[in-house]
């Protein structure tokens, strides 16, 4: 029988209550979920892990933001096909640009719907199965 390939999330945020939110709407679909609270623990644990997905909060500490942290992970070769979604309470236009400048694949305002979230993140994994050979 083939090894089905689990799809791995990282949840990026420094808000615990909203780590927890994620996890409870996530956990009970069959992926591995990872969590950091700041950018460069994200960045670490990307190498380490090498994520399907990406859910990465905009605004953390620790002198590293989201969108930067998109950057990087979309320059590193091994993981520019992480699809990243950035969730960011900036919602004007200018932040939209600044992550689509980084490369995230998508641009998610709070509050937010976990049903809409799950539903992106679903047809993204579906549309990577049936793309690979």
């Amino acid at each position: 029988m083939k090894n089905r390939h689990v799809p791995t999330i990282l949840i990026v945020d420094d808000e615990r209550n909203l780590r927890r939110l994620l996890q409870v709407t996530l956990e009970h679909q069959k992926y591995k979920l990872y969590e950091a609270t700041n950018g460069l623990d994200a960045i670490s644990l990307a190498v380490e892990h090498k994520p399907d997905v990406i859910l990465l909060d905009v605004m953390m500490p620790g002198g590293i933001d989201g969108v930067e942290v998109c950057k990087r992970i979309k320059s590193t070769p091994m993981l520019a096909n992480s699809y990243v979604i950035l969730l960011t309470a900036l919602g004007q236009e200018r932040d939209r640009e600044a992550g689509l400048w980084a490369k995230a694949d998508a641009y998610i305002t709070k509050p937010f719907s976990p049903i809409h979230l799950l539903s992106m993140i679903d047809g993204y994994l579906s549309k990577q199965v049936e793309e690979k050979p």
